[in-house]
């Protein structure tokens, strides 16, 4: 083949000269610089996946910090109100479903009862004005005896407790009850004969019961005639008469002249309104001790990510010297430091765990017991990390250059190789946190550890506490393992976008 058939015939008039006055200059480069994290943005915003695991975590970590914030006063519930009224066990309530009526998160739960349980719900139905059933789906017979297929709310359910108050707590009550018409204070149920010393109460026209001795007779029936809504406006139940001259026992008269207190039938639902001034409604339902979950399991989160965010900066710090230490000089000095990792990383973590929180939890507490455990070994990974990264970087030409122009060993190592490594280290930093938080769970739900207390706890601990009513109110342990299960998922695919976007050249190396 000849040279004109392999080389391109250009047409002669497709030359010009070029003017010799006119001076030629390099095109002026019109984009903006992108730097080294701009870039990383710039690729990681690219993986969807990464992408949406980073907004699912910004939401559980603002939940974990705003929340007990703003409901912590006045949304949970503490041990202390519980010692007396059993909010416990209370199902995830919706105000918008109960609204539309929907059997679905409405604080109620289908169940199956007899005639007998039937007729003290209606009865308490009856006696506060609120429903207990709220539908019946089904009645059929079974066994020769009548069953029904019923939907009960736990928040009524829970009925009526005794209470003892003092003067000063009696009255209060009384002149809620006389501002707001919701009785709290409901007669006592008996049909047993006691003795005179018994005190009784009838209401005065203001509706504040008054003191009157007399003996015990049954509350709901005189002379065998039911005279229970007489003692009732219009029969309106959940509101006392002040005219009924009918004797029904408020409360028992305690103590002393000087210290005064009382036992009262004290209808829960009711007195939480009062307490708290809104009627009880817990999103997540309560737990087993009567704590709001929602704010339960927002404190433990903060406690997790707290924990957690502290071991990884340690971690980071110790390991990140340490690394640079002996991939730097390498030699003798690396030889002897790996061998000292490789000793403290033989070391079982769950040994560690248990040893500390049974000796020096006693003198430093749990937490710094527990902090300890992770920081003593925790480091080894970070110092591989950056060990590898300096032994990749130290003999780069930039490194040389610097070297020669005087720069010291310690310049070197964290002003020209350490700066370079960042994006991998930055990585293995973050997925340090979700690590931590599920070993910290795995520990809590074995009864390792014990962060649990009126003050305290975390997401394993709620797991922990709640495993033994799986089968009965699995609300108790759902919400925390959906917690744990989408932070785990969402750093998982939040790290693998890290890794992408500061170092391309890893991109779907898991995959």
């Amino acid at each position: 083949m000849s040279r004109e058939q392999t080389v391109p015939q250009i047409p002669r008039e497709k030359f010009a000269f070029s003017d010799p006055s006119r001076m030629i200059h390099d095109q002026k480069i019109e984009t903006k610089q992108i730097g080294y994290f701009r870039d990383a943005w710039n690729r990681f915003r690219k993986n969807k996946s990464s992408v949406v695991a980073a907004i699912i975590i910004v939401i559980l970590l603002l939940y974990a910090i705003f929340v007990p914030i703003f409901c912590e006063t006045t949304y949970s519930l503490s041990l202390t109100d519980t010692t007396y009224l059993t909010y416990i066990k209370l199902l995830p309530r919706n105000k918008l479903f109960v609204k539309l009526g929907i059997d679905f998160w409405d604080g109620c739960s289908k169940q199956t009862i007899g005639i007998a349980q039937k007729n003290y719900f209606d009865a308490m139905s009856q006696e506060t004005g609120h429903d207990v059933i709220t539908r019946i789906y089904d009645e059929y017979e079974t066994s020769g005896k009548t069953v029904y297929d019923v939907r009960v709310d736990s928040y009524i359910s829970n009925g009526f407790k005794y209470m003892t108050l003092t003067q000063e707590q009696y009255d209060d009550i009384q002149k809620w009850q006389n501002e707001t018409g919701r009785q709290i204070i409901f007669p006592a149920i008996t049909s047993a004969s006691v003795t005179d010393a018994n005190i009784w109460f009838k209401a005065d026209p203001k509706g504040i019961p008054e003191m009157k001795n007399g003996k015990v007779q049954d509350i709901y029936k005189k002379n065998g005639v039911d005279n229970y809504n007489s003692t009732r406006i219009d029969g309106d139940p959940g509101k006392a008469n002040p005219n009924a001259e009918n004797r029904y026992r408020y409360a028992t008269l305690t103590g002393d002249s000087k210290s005064v207190s009382y036992k009262c039938r004290i209808f829960t639902y009711n007195y939480f309104v009062y307490r708290y001034g809104f009627e009880p409604s817990f999103f997540f339902g309560t737990t087993a001790f009567g704590q709001d979950i929602l704010t339960r399991l927002a404190s433990g989160a903060r406690f997790s990510f707290l924990l957690a965010i502290c071991v990884s900066v340690i971690n980071l710090f110790i390991g990140s010297i340490y690394g640079a230490i002996e991939g730097y000089f390498g030699g003798h000095v690396d030889m002897v430091m790996e061998r000292i990792s490789d000793v403290l990383s033989g070391i079982p973590f769950t040994v560690v765990s248990v040893l500390f929180q049974l000796h020096l939890a006693k003198k430093v507490g749990v937490v710094p017991a527990l902090l300890f455990a992770f920081v003593l070994t925790g480091w080894i990974g970070m110092a591989a990390r950056v060990r590898m990264q300096f032994y990749r970087f130290k003999g780069q030409e930039y490194v040389l250059a610097a070297r020669t122009l005087g720069a010291s060993d310690w310049r070197l190592m964290f002003k020209h190789i350490f700066p370079n490594s960042l994006g991998t280290i930055i990585t293995g930093s973050v997925l340090v946190i979700p690590g931590v938080i599920f070993t910290e769970s795995s520990l809590t739900y074995l009864g390792i550890i014990n962060l649990d207390s009126s003050t305290m706890t975390s997401v394993g601990t709620m797991l922990a506490n709640a495993r033994q009513y799986l089968s009965t109110f699995p609300h108790m342990i759902f919400f925390p393992a959906l917690f744990i299960s989408l932070l785990e998922i969402s750093f998982n695919l939040f790290g693998n976008g890290l890794r992408d976007a500061f170092n391309p050249s890893l991109r779907g190396a898991d995959e």
